[in-house]
């Protein structure tokens, strides 16, 4: 099948193709959100703008300070060919210099000719001069705006997205060797030193010490990231930009020991004791599929309830499944499989290696899936008259782009700031001072790590790991995945889990990787896919996948790439998007990648990033007139709701933005029938209030807001 088949719209095609260039590119995941999202501006703009009801995005419109002039153009007769041409020039001129530097950018810039000459479309036409009405010369235009606005950001594009001022404070890692004897701070994030790196796409890299990626992202322009969303902290005469901070991680005092009480030890700790699930010869059966995993009713708000949340022996979280899918009105078929399996497939998977797309694009090609599903229908939010291909694909990867966008600015500015360790530095730097759970035993240490019976204990006289002269006796050992060094032929050999010593403690990772080139705090993973998760949600009306499940096979002993395994058959499944997000998020615990501290402030900050990236997009899709401004919607919505899905018996809060006067609240079905109505004399910026939804049946709902010197605000939500 060619990249210009019919079965698909020329913005899926051009989607398909950038995904690859990403594939080809080096793995990083910051630079493609972006790549994602201007891409997805083009494709939108260029439709939009032939479109009578649709409002320009970015055409005549100021972002971040920058303006692109625009004059109207001709109206053509066949629009949806003047839309295909003019979004096929902007996307082939974006990309071909966005991926002009990539180390697959030769194979890259064939595969965007060849997309052109399938069209039918002169790539050699280059001209601008939109006001004759060429559709081509529009997308060259607006292509070639949209470069010169990139360009401008303050993310250093011109100078390959160098760091203009972070430095680290840490000296290197080098994991080959044990311990982390050199490490300054343990709440500091820490480079390696690797013999050789290569990154999640596959690529090797020509230095051996990867710099921070996109320390200072929180700068970028956002999509609908808003100034109340924003913290900006200085340093050194530095400004970070910081979007929904989270606060403080928990740190390691290092001159009082805490043991299991203290949190960065607990968070930490738990990452080593997982690693002890990753092998399938301890017999432990687990149900995956959406009977048993999914379905979490509550997420902790504090860092006090991680500890109830994740099972720090068994592993896992509070999922309760489903009784029965609600598209088959049948129950899910249960799926037993080993658990070191389940949570192996899982790292891998999500790991998006080695020919990664990155997080971001991975959350593009799970969106393609869906609309390609044969159960799928393209009703905007469920509802309605289905859409062509063109007008869905542009409107989703509209707002999927957007949230993912959104999401790399949120993550990296916090993670720029916080500066926050890694498990691989911290699990080895606390068993590197000793044990900090009893002053009676040996190699005590107010900054040691606690220790757990069969999980983290002391070598002793006679162990197997004492070593010859006893020069390990009193050293902390951990059972543990025990790491590149058991494994010489991926394909055949297993590494297992086994007693090792702590200081040579290894997350479930290529040795030419072990973990990503910047901080941990917070997960990336997780904030991407829960904003991923929440933005399907709302655009498909749906929370379930199509039919009520989606799955990923993973064939026995073929799917890992870094051991042999898996050891039966694993298929991977999910009842709906926020399932297949908080899969996600267990991954890297399981791939010792994040500790939970990193987890669920990205899940709680992605659900706020994919909602309002779906609520700042609604109004551009269907106005009655050109400008916004004048058509009485409220871009900047006067208040925040969440939870998003909410439950029934939960009731949805209602948080006030800023002050307002003689405000209306309106709850409508999708056929526009007012509900719920509440009036409200005067309201203050953070006051806020609950919304009973007892008497509603389960389904997709608006809230609609007005008030006094405002617009209207449109809020779509889900109640289950």
């Amino acid at each position: 099948m060619t990249m210009a088949s019919a079965q698909h719209s020329v913005a899926r095609q051009w989607n398909e193709v950038l995904l690859e260039a990403i594939r080809n590119d080096f793995a990083r995941p910051t630079i493609h959100a972006r790549n994602l999202y201007h891409s997805a501006i083009l494709m939108y703009d260029c439709w939009a703008v032939y479109d009578e009801r649709a409002d320009n995005f970015f055409l005549g419109k100021e972002r971040g300070g920058f303006t692109i002039p625009f004059d109207s153009i001709p109206m053509p007769e066949n629009i949806q060919a003047a839309q295909e041409e003019a979004m096929s020039f902007a996307l082939y001129r974006l990309l071909k210099y966005r991926f002009r530097r990539s180390p697959g950018g030769f194979e890259t810039e064939i595969t965007l000719n060849n997309l052109m000459a399938e069209l039918g479309y002169d790539r050699n036409n280059t001209s601008m001069d939109y006001s004759t009405g060429s559709p081509a010369a529009l997308g060259n235009y607006f292509a070639d705006q949209l470069i010169t606005f990139g360009l401008g950001e303050l993310c250093n594009e011109a100078n390959d997205y160098e760091n203009l001022f972070y430095e680290p404070v840490n000296s290197t890692l080098a994991p080959q060797l044990p311990g982390n004897p050199d490490m300054v701070d343990p709440n500091r994030w820490q480079p390696l030193y690797l013999r050789v790196f290569i990154d999640q796409s596959g690529n090797v890299t020509p230095f051996n010490e990867p710099e921070f990626l996109s320390a200072e992202w929180g700068t970028v322009v956002p999509f609908a990231l808003q100034e109340e969303d924003l913290t900006v902290y200085e340093n050194d005469g530095n400004e970070h930009w910081v979007y929904h901070d989270p606060g403080l991680p928990p740190y390691l005092d290092t001159t009082q020991a805490q043991g299991w009480e203290g949190l960065y030890e607990w968070n930490h700790s738990l990452v080593s004791v997982w690693s002890a699930h990753l092998d399938p010869s301890d017999s432990v059966m687990w149900d995956i599929s959406p009977a048993s995993i999914g379905n979490i009713q509550a997420y902790p708000e504090t860092l006090e309830e991680h500890v109830d949340f994740y099972n720090l022996v068994e592993g896992g979280d509070p999922s309760i499944g489903y009784d029965v899918n609600p598209h088959t009105g049948q129950p899910y078929e249960p799926q037993m499989v080993p658990r070191a399996d389940y949570a192996r497939v899982l790292a891998e998977f999500w790991a998006d290696g080695p020919d990664s797309e990155t997080p971001p694009g991975h959350w593009f090609t799970i969106l393609n899936y869906v609309n390609d599903h044969p159960e799928f229908e393209k009703r905007f939010q469920g509802q309605g008259e289905i859409l062509d291909d063109l007008e869905w694909d542009v409107k989703a990867y509209f707002i999927l782009g957007g949230a993912v966008h959104d999401a790399a600015i949120a993550a990296w500015g916090i993670k720029g700031w916080y500066d926050y360790v890694r498990p691989v530095s911290a699990i080895r730097y606390m068993a590197e001072r000793g044990q900090s759970s009893d002053p009676d035993l040996p190699n005590y240490a107010p900054a040691g790590i606690p220790l757990l019976q069969n999980f983290i204990e002391l070598v002793e006289e006679g162990d197997e790991l004492a070593g010859d002269n006893n020069e390990h006796v009193g050293k902390i050992k951990v059972y543990a995945w025990r790491g590149p060094d058991y494994i010489d032929q991926p394909e055949t050999d297993l590494a297992g889990v086994g007693w090792i010593l702590a200081e040579n403690w290894w997350p479930y990772q290529r040795p030419t990787f072990i973990t990503p080139p910047f901080a941990g705090y917070i997960s990336g993973h997780s904030t991407f896919s829960r904003a991923a998760a929440e933005a399907m949600t709302l655009l498909t009306g749906d929370e379930y996948f199509p039919g009520g499940m989606s799955e990923f096979v993973a064939k026995k002993d073929e799917f890992l790439v870094f051991e042999e395994g898996p050891s039966v058959d694993v298929v991977l499944q999910w009842a709906t998007y926020r399932d297949a997000s908080d899969q996600t998020s267990l991954s890297r615990i399981w791939g010792g990648i994040h500790p939970p501290a990193d987890d669920i402030p990205g899940r709680l900050i992605g659900e706020e990033i994919g909602v309002d990236a779906f609520d700042y997009a609604l109004p551009y899709f269907n106005l009655d007139v050109t400008d916004v401004e004048e058509s009485g919607l409220d871009k900047e919505s006067l208040i925040s709701v969440y939870p998003n899905p909410v439950l029934q018996q939960e009731g949805l809060q209602v948080q006030f933005k800023s002050q307002a006067e003689n405000v209306l609240l309106e709850i409508q079905n999708s056929l526009g029938q007012v509900l719920l109505q509440r009036k409200i004399d005067a309201a203050f910026a953070g006051q806020r209030l609950e919304l009973e939804l007892r008497d509603l049946s389960p389904g997709i709902y608006t809230l609609r807001s007005s008030a006094t010197g405002r617009g209207i605000s449109v809020q779509p939500f889900v109640l289950k």
